[in-house]
Parts: structure tokens; C-alpha cells; sequence
């Protein structure tokens, strides 16, 4: 018992020491000293062009409403797909139902424009 307490204590210790050293060797000394590639922000190397906190578009989140309703279509459809060969046809009308929901959905996002890129 008293051996494998000492090992859990060995092993907190080499982490705690492990990780004490990382701290020291990542920490500059001078933050005006930094180079300034790691103080902008990560942007393939380039300025950006506005500011990080700017405003979009309105006429971007109908769009990002429909991205939103295909990825929840695909969260469902995974487990179904695991289920579907023990629920047969149940689980093929219902998964029916809920695209057909989507889909009328799609189409009214269609109808009042939110797809039309202006």
C-alpha cells in the first residue's frame, strides 16, 4: 500500500517539476522584446485589414441560420445511422419526416431570399 502511494507522490512530482521547467524555459524576460510575429494575431503572417471587434453584415446570419440547421441535420443523422438497421422502417420514416421538416425550411430561407448573395 505504502509503496504505490510513494509512486502516485514520484509521479505528481515529476509532473509538477515537468511542468515548473517548461514555465521557466517558455518565459521571456522582456515583453518589449518580443518579436513581432507572436504579438500579432494569427493571420497567415499578414496585417489584418480591420479591426478583430468589427461589425458583419446583417445579411450574413440567415446564411449561418441555414449552416446551423444542416449541421444539426448531420449531428442527428450519425446515430441514426447506427440505429437504423434495428428500427428498419421506423427509423427510415422518421429520419423522412425530419428531413422533410429541413427541407421546408430550406426552402422558405429560399423564398425570402436568405440564400441570394447580394
Amino acid at each position: 500500500m505504502l509503496s504505490a502511494f510513494a509512486a502516485v507522490v514520484t509521479a505528481a512530482a515529476v509532473v509538477a517539476a515537468t511542468v515548473a521547467g517548461i514555465a521557466v524555459l517558455r518565459r521571456q524576460p522582456d515583453p518589449s522584446s518580443a518579436h513581432w510575429s507572436t504579438t500579432l494575431p494569427v493571420l497567415g503572417g499578414s496585417e489584418p485589414q480591420v479591426h478583430a471587434w468589427n461589425r458583419f453584415h446583417a445579411r450574413y446570419y440567415p446564411m449561418t441560420l441555414v449552416l446551423v440547421a444542416f449541421e444539426m441535420e448531420m449531428m442527428f443523422m450519425y446515430p441514426w445511422a447506427v440505429v437504423f438497421a434495428e428500427l428498419g422502417v421506423k427509423a427510415l420514416v422518421e429520419m423522412g419526416v425530419f428531413l422533410a421538416l429541413l427541407s421546408l425550411g430550406v426552402l422558405y430561407a429560399w423564398r425570402e431570399g436568405a440564400l441570394r448573395w447580394q
